[in-house]
């Protein structure tokens, strides 16, 4: 699965997440005090979960379905994109 970042200083970024599901936050185990990405979209495939948006914390949720749409993640993935929440 594919994590995608919405925002902040990795924007547009990519990697990938071994992971059966995504976390709520990445980095998962960050500690550090630092605002953690909040997973905000999740595209699926029919057999699989293809990728997972995450949203800077500071960035409201109609702002990342915008930039999810331009970059347009589920036609890329041929997946549905759902909201995570």
């Amino acid at each position: 699965m594919r994590a995608l970042f919405v925002g902040g200083l990795v924007d547009n970024s990519e990697l990938d997440l071994d992971a059966v599901r995504p976390p709520a936050h990445y980095p998962e185990n960050g500690g550090a005090g630092r605002p953690r990405y909040r997973l905000s979209r999740i595209g699926r495939t029919s057999d699989a979960i293809a990728y997972a948006v995450y949203a800077a914390p500071d960035l409201a949720q109609d702002e990342v379905e915008r930039i999810a749409g331009e970059r347009d993640y589920a036609r890329r993935f041929e997946a549905e994109e759902t909201s995570a929440q």
